[in-house]
């Protein structure tokens, strides 16, 4: 039998290296239809599964009047809006920058902890910020800094994505309430539910119908994975390794995701690795583990 330590790590490894790889295989779905329908494939197979897992685990049940627009509110911000920004960024910004850009997330939460909350700043986690941040022009610039000079700030893309890494900072916050009230896998059906509802408006009104034909055998294999792993199974997998792991060791797994996002879009997409930019992803990562830690300058 496995141990539940090592199960857990096992699970969290999962998760992260298909939330890498989906950024991948977002790219791959959107050389056939456009980013609305990609989406809503991917989530409606996902709330499928997530349903599926919380009437085998005996917590499915309806959401209390009152729940209802607190999680529909938070199916808009995490789903519907989150995915659309992600999604259609990736139509011009490339996909091993997005996963840098996604790993910024962190110092967006702490921002908002400090003017929000009014949580105080240490010197360490400054630091962090500004390393980050200094992390995020090198890699959007590809070191090319003329460019930021001339306020070029990358890719429509680019500023796509790290507005839905501030975005994503503002749904976690709003999260952490309904996740102590109900189980995991039971908050995170509804709020993909309704998200994906708000994502039929987009698939019906626009040209969603009419464009699932166009889904060729690479883009079909591609929304699978995104329903299947990224949207179903990573989710269920990652709050599993929560309740084993400590928060602070389950967070480090969040640094293999664009590690793993570099290498698989060079090998399936083609993109090249530039070690400047692998150089700007390091400079973030050290700035979020700098957010993170307790350590404190004297």
């Amino acid at each position: 039998m496995i141990p539940s330590r090592i199960l857990a790590y096992t699970k969290l490894t999962f998760s992260v290296v298909v939330w890498g790889a989906s950024f991948i295989a977002t790219k791959v779905a959107l050389k056939d239809v456009s980013p609305a329908t990609v989406i809503w494939l991917r989530f409606g197979i996902g709330v499928m599964i997530l349903g599926g897992a919380s009437a085998f685990q005996g917590q499915f049940e309806l959401p209390k009047r009152k729940e209802i627009p607190y999680l529909f509110l938070l199916g808009f911000i995490g789903i519907a809006f989150h995915q659309w920004l992600q999604s259609t960024a990736l139509v011009t910004a490339q996909a091993s920058t997005t996963a840098w850009i996604v790993a910024t997330t962190p110092i967006f939460m702490a921002l908002l902890g400090r003017f929000a909350l009014k949580e105080i700043l240490t010197k360490t986690q400054i630091l962090g910020i500004v390393l980050a941040t200094a992390g995020v022009f090198v890699v959007v610039s590809e070191g090319d800094f003329t460019s930021l000079r001339l306020g070029q700030f990358g890719t429509p893309g680019d500023i796509l994505i790290l507005i839905s890494a501030a975005n994503w900072a503002i749904f976690s916050a709003l999260s952490k309430h309904g996740l102590k009230e109900q189980p995991a896998n039971w908050v995170l059906f509804y709020v993909m539910g309704f998200g994906w509802l708000l994502l039929s408006l987009l698939f019906f009104f626009g040209n969603g119908l009419s464009e699932i034909t166009q889904l060729s055998i690479g883009g079909w294999s591609a929304v699978i994975f995104l329903g299947i792993a990224c949207s179903g199974f990573a989710y269920i997998f990652w709050y599993d390794g929560l309740k084993s792991i400590p928060s602070s060791q389950v967070g480090s797994f969040l640094f293999l995701e664009p590690l793993v996002a570099v290498v698989v879009a060079s090998i399936v997409l083609g993109e090249p690795i530039l070690v400047v930019s692998l150089l700007g992803g390091i400079t973030i990562l050290l700035g979020v583990w700098l957010v993170n830690s307790n350590k404190r300058f004297k």
